[in-house]
């Protein structure tokens, strides 16, 4: 789930931003399969490359708190 998150927030912003998955590719350094797999919730993606891609919007990846409920979940 935490993955579709960062899946749909980059693809949000690369529309916004009227980029095409190539020019995400080219602007943050990454391959385009990167990109695709990065907007389709991929879950074994390298860190320090989708954090290549979220610096363009200003973000990065980094240690969220889990909630309570979350934790009891598992």
């Amino acid at each position: 789930m935490e993955y579709t998150i960062i899946a749909d927030f980059v693809k949000e912003m690369r529309r916004q931003f009227g980029l095409t998955q190539v020019d995400l590719a080219d602007k943050s350094g990454v391959g385009l399969r990167f990109v695709r797999d990065l907007e389709q919730g991929k879950q074994t993606l390298r860190m320090d490359k989708v954090n290549q891609v979220l610096s363009l919007f200003g973000r990065q990846v980094g240690p969220v708190e889990l909630s309570l409920k979350s934790k009891e979940d598992k």
